[in-house]
């Protein structure tokens, strides 16, 4: 990207709001300064109702929103700001991820859904992908979200899951390498998913599923390099 393109993106992204709930400060403090970086206004709240405080008294672009809170459940802090800003998106950020809730944060409104931990380009791609959705977005603000999209995201959470899976259960390491997806029967995934998975498809999974840590594609490596031999 020019010099020229990186300051038309810095100076759109001064104009976006974004309201951080997280009460873990060092977490929060440092998605603060990522987000900074990249040129938007970002402001923080530690709980729930302060959250709520501050999205009732200014505008905010986008909420991205822990759901462990000290006060109240980060789920309901969702579904009144869907019912009450529609226009307000939503990134759910959590340490207990199930795909139960996942889903659940979509029926709501969310937008996303990320995983802790994550990195600092899995929480920028996130960011960038649901503000383009704003600048995109045709249907009415107070849609509900799709099914499509809800099978999506479990999609993400399943892959995510097996490449967990691959770092920490030998076996299961060894089962997909020998079988490939024949392994992945228990996991609520597409055939082309399965086969992305199995044979190490780096660019599928980058498009469909976002960035990975290290250890997520610990199998990836591997399994791309045992068929360049």
């Amino acid at each position: 990207m020019n010099a020229q393109a990186q300051t038309a993106d810095r100076d759109e992204a001064q104009d976006v709001r974004i309201l951080l709930m997280e009460d873990e400060n060092v977490v929060a403090e440092g998605l603060k300064m990522i987000l900074s970086e990249d040129g938007y206004r970002v402001e923080i709240a530690d709980t729930g109702n302060g959250a709520l405080e501050q999205l009732h008294s200014q505008p905010y672009d986008l909420l991205v929103a822990d759901l462990r809170l000290p006060d109240i459940d980060g789920m309901e802090v969702i579904k009144k700001v869907k019912a009450e800003k529609p226009e307000t998106f939503v990134i759910v950020i959590t340490g207990y991820s199930t795909v139960d809730t996942a889903v659940e944060a979509m029926r709501y409104g969310a937008s996303d859904y990320l995983a802790k931990p994550f990195t600092d380009e899995q929480i920028r791609s996130a960011v960038e992908k649901t503000l383009k959705g704003k600048k995109n977005r045709t249907a009415p603000v107070d849609a509900p979200a799709t099914d499509d999209a809800s099978r999506a995201l479990i999609e993400k959470r399943e892959v995510m899951r097996v490449l967990n899976r691959t770092s920490e259960d030998e076996a299961f390491w060894n089962a997909l390498m020998e079988h490939g997806s024949e392994a992945l029967a228990d996991y609520e995934l597409s055939d082309e998913a399965k086969a992305a998975i199995a044979s190490g498809d780096l660019g599928w999974i980058n498009a469909h599923i976002g960035e990975l840590t290290q250890k997520q594609l610990m199998f990836i490596y591997k399994r791309l390099e045992r068929e360049a031999w």
